[in-house]
Order: C-alpha cells, then sequence, then structure tokens
C-alpha cells in the first residue's frame, strides 16, 4: 500500500479504493450508454430495462451474497467481485445483442450487490477495531470514483469512440486498483458481541432468521429505503424540478443536482466527526428532519434561491444516513448488513420511478414532497433502531483525522 506503514490508515486507504473502485465501475458504463443503446439498436423502453436489470440483480442478491459472506468474509467477497466488476465490463463492451447484455448487467447488479455489502462490512469492521469513526468519509470516495470515471471516458473519447477500448482500459486500472490495495484489506470482520440478535445460531434458527428478519433489522432496511428514495429521487427530477416548476433558465437547472452533490461530499467529509461527537442515531435523525423540512419550506417558498437551499438541506441532512446504517446493521451481523442492503438499492432503484409516478398522477411538486415526507421518515425509523456504541465515551471513539 504505497509504503503506509500506519495500520489504521493502511486499512483505510484500501477500504476507500473499494468504495471509489465501485463509483467508478459503474459510472464507466453508465457514461457509454449512448454508444451502447446505437450499437444494440435499443429503444428507450429497452434502455431503461437494461438499467432496471442492474438494480434488480443487486436487490435479488441478498440471499447470495448473505452466504458468501458467512462462507468467504468480506475479504475475500470483495477481492472477488471486484475482480469480477472488472471483467464484466470487458463482457459488455463483447456483447452480441441486447439478450445477452441484459445478462451481463444484470450478473453486474449482482456482482455491485457483492461488493457493497463486503465493502460497508469492512469499513464498519475498520470503526470497530480501531475505535476511530471513518465510515462517513469512505462512502465520499465513491463520488470521487464517478469523476474519475466521467474525466477517463472523457478523455478515452477525445482519441476513440470504440466502447471496447475505453472499458479495457477502464477494466486494466480496476485490475491494478485491486491488486494495489488488496493487502491493506482487514482479514477480519467485525465479531457481533455476544447475546445480540446476530450471534451465529443453530442451523434450524438461522434458516428461520433468515426468512423473518429480526424488529431492528426491518427498521433498518425502512429507513435505508427512505434515505435511498430521498437520495435517488434528488438526482433524477431536481434539475427537471429546477426548470419546469420553479422555472429556473436552462443554465442553472442542472445547479439543483450539482448542489445536492457538494453538500452531500462536504457533508460526508465532516460527518465523521459529528457521529463521534454526537452519535450516529442522533446524526440521522436530525438530518431526516433538516433534509424533509428544508425541502418542505423550500416547496412552499418557491423561487430559484429558496429552492437551492432547500436542495442543500437535503444533501446535507441525507450525507450520513447511509453510512451510519450500514454500521448499525453490520452490528446485527452478515444476515442483516446484506438484507439491508438489498432494501437500500431496492430504494435506489425504485425511488425515482415512484415519484414519477405520483408526479403523473399530480404535479411535480406533489412528487417532491413525497420526497421531503420519505426524508422525515428515516428519523421516524431512526427511534426504533438500536444503535451500535463502539464505545460509550467520546473519548474512546475518535473520528479519523
Amino acid at each position: 500500500m504505497f509504503g503506509v506503514t500506519d495500520q489504521f490508515r493502511r486499512a483505510q486507504l484500501a477500504i476507500a479504493a473499494l468504495f471509489c473502485f465501485l463509483g467508478f465501475q459503474y459510472a464507466t458504463w453508465a457514461s457509454r450508454l449512448p454508444a451502447l443503446k446505437t450499437r444494440l439498436d435499443l429503444t428507450e423502453a429497452e434502455l431503461g430495462l437494461l438499467l432496471m436489470a442492474c438494480g434488480a440483480g443487486a436487490a435479488a442478491s441478498f440471499p447470495l451474497v448473505a452466504v458468501l459472506m458467512r462462507r468467504m468474509g468480506s475479504r475475500r467477497l470483495a477481492v472477488l467481485s471486484a475482480v469480477c466488476l472488472s471483467l464484466l465490463l470487458l463482457a459488455l463492451s463483447a456483447a452480441p445483442d441486447y439478450p445477452v447484455a441484459l445478462v451481463v448487467i444484470c450478473c453486474n447488479g449482482v456482482a455491485v450487490g457483492s461488493l457493497n455489502v463486503a465493502m460497508n462490512a469492512q469499513g464498519a469492521a475498520l470503526e470497530v477495531t480501531y475505535r476511530r469513526t471513518a465510515m462517513a468519509k469512505l462512502h465520499a470516495t465513491f463520488s470521487a470514483g464517478s469523476l474519475f470515471a466521467a474525466l477517463l471516458a472523457s478523455g478515452v473519447n477525445v482519441v476513440t469512440t470504440d466502447v471496447a477500448v475505453h472499458f479495457g482500459v477502464a477494466a486494466a486500472l480496476l485490475l491494478l486498483l485491486v491488486g494495489l490495495t488488496r493487502s491493506g484489506l482487514l482479514t477480519e470482520d467485525q465479531q457481533t458481541p455476544a447475546g445480540t440478535h446476530a450471534e451465529d445460531p443453530a442451523p434450524e434458527k438461522r434458516r428461520r432468521r433468515l426468512s423473518m428478519p429480526a424488529r431492528v433489522t426491518v427498521w433498518m432496511g425502512c429507513a435505508m429505503v427512505f434515505g435511498t428514495v430521498t437520495e435517488g429521487a434528488m438526482n433524477d427530477w431536481s434539475a427537471l424540478y429546477m426548470k419546469d416548476v420553479v422555472g429556473a433558465a436552462s443554465e442553472l437547472a442542472p445547479m439543483g443536482i450539482a448542489v445536492v452533490s457538494v453538500m452531500m461530499v462536504l457533508a460526508r467529509i465532516f460527518a465523521d466527526g459529528w457521529r463521534s461527537r454526537w452519535g450516529d442515531g442522533r446524526i440521522v435523525r436530525v438530518g431526516g428532519v433538516v433534509a424533509g423540512a428544508g425541502l418542505a419550506l423550500a416547496l412552499l417558498a418557491g423561487g430559484v434561491v429558496p429552492t437551492l437551499i432547500g436542495f442543500a438541506c437535503v444533501g446535507l441532512g441525507v450525507a450520513a444516513v447511509t453510512p451510519c446504517i450500514y454500521v448499525a446493521a453490520a452490528a446485527q451481523g452478515t444476515d442483516a448488513l446484506a438484507l439491508v442492503a438489498a432494501m437500500g438499492t431496492t430504494g435506489l432503484l425504485a425511488g425515482p420511478a415512484l415519484i414519477g409516478f405520483i408526479a403523473s398522477a399530480g404535479s411535480l411538486v406533489w412528487g417532491m414532497g413525497a420526497v421531503a415526507a420519505s426524508a422525515i421518515l428515516v428519523s421516524l425509523c431512526a427511534t426504533r433502531i438500536r444503535w451500535p456504541k463502539l464505545a460509550d465515551s467520546r473519548a474512546v471513539l475518535a473520528p479519523e483525522s
């Protein structure tokens, strides 16, 4: 790991590389959707189904990921998933027709679900092992990976428009990243404290628990769904709301998503310090209220500036929601983590479409109102979650610096 000797920093960089990897891989193939649409001669509906196939694969991966996590551990599963995701880029570039592309993208979703669970398990174990908050910063590197992928796509397009060349370069970089960071990953996952619902039960009880998750896990999953619905809907609908409802000029319409994204990245950089000071539960509860109330007030006020302020409140409020819930789910065991991750993916997939249905039945204002309500529901669900206490004193649990 580039000569890094500090064990915490070494593991943190390696795990951050996984988050960066996932953002890079997703943005790489997503950035070439227009080229894939042309090459495979797809309709808009077929392209939409292709996008849904990835989310469906990730959402349906829960049973497989739960088994793989128990048998392989997060370190080996993360490496295996990363290698598969690199190779799936090559497979997608070589897909001869639409059915094959659908299968490849669905497999890509399963691998995404696997890596998502494995890397968050690594992040949770990092916090427990070193008693230092780090998960929010790890999630911020996902956005950095997406940015790097966009820059690479632009650079390759200057030289050639061949998707196979672009994906080949990207796959080589991803495999190199895996090779460089593999040794820095933690070898042991977070150990669930004895006496909790996540302790390893007898096989018969384990099978029942897979079909009947603990109540706290259900609340975590609901909070994750509402959080990802809020996050995904803002990504997909904020620009349209700015243009069609607020009446912003065309050059200002994209500022909606820009404000949300920038605020989320900035908040995640500082959120680990907030978590160590006030605790994960309070951060999620207050964050949901800030996001929901801020957006609701913006919808009532109207105008470009109030809307952008409301969007900034959403980015600030939801930034730490998913990192905190992943930590809480990991403390309940690998099955809980896999289920919560799958529910989060489902929310991210279904949320924008649900807002679209509401907007069609009423108006986009009502659709964005549903987003505000979803953020408030995060806070309500958070009151029912058993938040992990890595240390009962602030002095022991220090923020990563």
